[in-house]
């Protein structure tokens, strides 16, 4: 499968809303064609990383930067 497929089927399930978002987007479009996730992980665009870093943030998974209260 080529990158910029994969991104696109990822891409499509975020949009939906038939994931949780791009985090499960990804797991889902590696288990449909049986490949590992960090195998997909890969083929990932350099703006879908960055939805996936800011999910990440947003429920806990990553640590978050300190914010100034004037941004």
């Amino acid at each position: 499968m080529e990158a910029s497929e994969f991104c696109k089927k990822v891409e499509d399930l975020a949009a939906s809303g038939s994931t949780d978002g791009y985090i499960d987007a990804v797991l889902c479009v590696c288990e449909e064609n049986r490949m590992e996730p960090f195998v997909g992980a890969k083929l990932l665009s350099k703006p879908i990383i960055e939805k996936i870093k800011k999910e990440g943030k947003d429920i806990n998974l990553l640590p978050t930067s300190a914010k100034l209260p004037f941004e």
